[in-house]
């Protein structure tokens, strides 16, 4: 698998010391975070980074920091259970109906929260051989079942155009796959990777191209970012996203708010807002599932249908994705046979609705 363009990255805590994204007194600290988790900043997240502001919310996605060295006794180096559904490299089939397919285990940027941060960076799993990327592909035809096929990794879009085009050609091929679903922060990590190119490689005869983007904050749809996502959308291929609820970052109505109208401005649908997962070196970045479910039920109050993703778990161990939003509505109980529902307003105030056909 060739992935591309590197340039100007920020790849050591010594590139970042230098550049005045890190403190110089962090350096002894910052260099065992990087013996363990890998560190990619690129230019356009750089510039998003105020580097006077000590919680900038840009840096707390992509600067290391010392508290990444505390794993909690609940972490896990798998923490959604990947390998437990791996049935040939490369492939995790968890659902009945879809299959994710990791081609590569490099991203353009590395998050400090993510999931599989034990896997991907550099000196982690290497991309897919050509006989285990055949052998994918036969697992796939072999189970007609399968009518998604989500490409992830890693960060499919560090593929050259010329790979991207020959794997969604490959699925469109198979006759059972109708949909596939590329995971990317590029578009907002390095927009200039998307190119005309590469937006051409995402459609193929045969299926379906979605993009899912990973934008946690509204800052980082800058004006480049949304001419990327513009190329895509503008030719046909559909958009959703997906964020994590992040302490320090969006854990908050006002910027929640934001980041969703700046999706669906783009015309992204917001599609998951993941609880942070229980990756190792973590907690510092995560919220409490009641605070999340405060903050939806803050956002159900002040934007529309269109701005409102599902708040979701992936249950450690890899029992899948379970919604965990707030709950609406609750059955009342007269004289122990069941009254009406009780259901609750945007308000917050409880009205009674009769359970009558």
């Amino acid at each position: 698998m060739t992935t591309g363009r590197a340039s100007g990255v920020l790849r050591t805590p010594s590139d970042l010391v230098a550049q005045g994204l890190s403190p110089a007194d962090s350096l002894p600290a910052l260099e065992r975070v990087a013996a363990r988790y890998a560190i990619a900043v690129t230019p356009d997240v750089a510039a998003l980074i105020d580097p006077l502001d000590p919680n900038d919310p840009i840096a707390r996605q992509y600067i290391p920091a010392a508290d990444e060295l505390t794993t909690l006794p609940a972490e896990r180096a798998d923490p959604i259970g990947d390998h437990a559904h791996a049935p040939v490299a490369g492939i995790v089939h968890r659902y009945p109906d879809r299959v994710l397919l990791k081609l590569v285990h490099v991203c353009a940027v590395y998050c400090r929260f993510c999931f599989r941060r034990e896997m991907v960076g550099p000196g982690k799993e290497t991309a897919l051989s050509g006989d285990a990327y055949a052998a994918a592909l036969d697992y796939i035809r072999a189970h007609p079942a399968i009518w998604e096929v989500i490409l992830t990794g890693g960060d499919p879009l560090m593929l050259s155009a010329r790979r991207l085009r020959e794997v969604i050609g490959d699925l469109a091929a198979i006759d059972h796959v109708k949909v596939v679903r590329v995971h990317t922060r590029v578009p907002v990590a390095d927009p200039g990777r998307v190119t005309d190119e590469v937006v051409a490689a995402l459609k193929a005869p045969g299926a379906v191209t979605w993009v899912a983007l990973h934008a946690n904050h509204p800052r980082e749809l800058t004006d480049a970012a949304r001419a990327a996502c513009a190329r895509m959308v503008d030719t046909g291929v559909a958009m959703v996203s997906q964020s994590v609820l992040l302490r320090g970052v969006n854990d908050d109505a006002a910027t929640l708010e934001a980041l969703m109208r700046a999706f669906v401005e783009c015309r992204i649908k917001p599609y998951y807002l993941h609880h942070g997962d229980l990756a190792p070196g973590t907690a510092h970045l995560r919220t409490t599932i009641a605070q999340g479910q405060a903050l939806m039920a803050a956002l159900r109050g002040r934007v529309s249908g269109l701005c409102q993703p599902d708040y979701v778990l992936d249950i450690p161990g890899g029992h899948g994705k379970s919604p965990i939003g707030p709950h609406y509505l609750s059955r009342t109980d007269r004289g122990g046979e069941g009254g009406p529902y009780r259901i609750v307003d945007y308000c917050g105030d409880v009205h009674l609705y009769p359970d009558e056909a």
